[in-house]
């Protein structure tokens, strides 16, 4: 009787063991889910943040390219102003697409 009494005992906590793993798998299971969608979610930022950053490069090489055509396509220079603007890719923005527009 004394056996069976602590085999009941055992078993009680067994079972209270068991509820407690199976409340933190399930818990486990919904923080992989948020951090696999939070994952995806990086993932296609960095994706888009790449195509951003592709399309800027060409852009300042078509630029480049332009000014450099028109340097040796123009006899005359222009004098540099001081009301030149041009843009500057801010790399202190958490967004690429943010761009701020400096004095020269």
């Amino acid at each position: 009787v004394e056996k069976n009494l602590k085999l009941e005992e055992k078993i009680t906590m067994l079972q209270q063991q068991n509820e407690e793993l199976r409340a933190r798998i399930e818990q486990n299971t919904v923080i992989t889910r948020q951090l696999s969608e939070e994952n995806a979610n990086l993932q296609e930022y960095v994706e888009k943040e790449v195509e951003e950053k592709k399309k800027l490069s060409r852009t300042n090489e078509e630029l480049l390219w332009k000014l450099q055509e028109g340097d040796a396509v123009s006899p005359v220079k222009l004098p540099p102003t001081s009301s030149t603007s041009f843009y500057h890719c801010s790399s202190e923005n958490s967004s690429p697409a943010k761009v701020r527009t400096l004095r020269r």
